[in-house]
């Protein structure tokens, strides 16, 4: 392999974000999804997949105007997905899908900007020894 082939950090933490994408449109591209049959259940999930996907994009865009592009961005994708899913057999656009997608992200990003605990559990580096668990083993 030659030396340089792997992608810079600039590039590669984007690389979650765009997994969370790509998972988010292939579930949208099939007719039924698994789940419960609760009433609402499907706002739950669109709340916390975005909410997901917002605080991804809001890593990866570092700095204090990130946030406000990956919400415009997260919610601009959550518009589309939801333009997507009428043109798949069996799924419906729902405005309450969307104000979800957006809400869930909105709420992610936020706390991930203000909540400097949350924030730090995040980038905690589970790489490290010990990182996990720093409390000694039982015996």
């Amino acid at each position: 392999m030659k030396p340089g082939w792997w992608p810079s950090s600039e590039r590669r933490r984007w690389l979650w974000p765009l997994v969370i994408a790509v998972l988010i449109f292939t579930a949208s591209s099939r007719s039924t999804v698994a789940g419960p049959r609760i009433m609402n259940f499907d706002k739950v999930v669109h709340f916390s997949v975005y909410g997901l996907l917002g605080t991804l994009a809001c890593r990866a865009g570092r700095g204090g105007a990130g946030a406000w592009w990956a919400l415009v961005a997260v919610s601009a994708y959550g518009a589309t997905d939801e333009w997507h899913q009428s043109f798949v057999p069996g799924r419906s656009s729902e405005l309450g899908d969307w104000i979800a997608d957006t809400a869930g992200a909105a709420l992610a990003i936020m706390l991930y900007r203000r909540w400097h605990a949350y924030r730090a559990l995040l980038e905690r580096d589970l790489g490290r020894r010990g990182a996990v668990d720093d409390a000694p083993a039982a015996r």
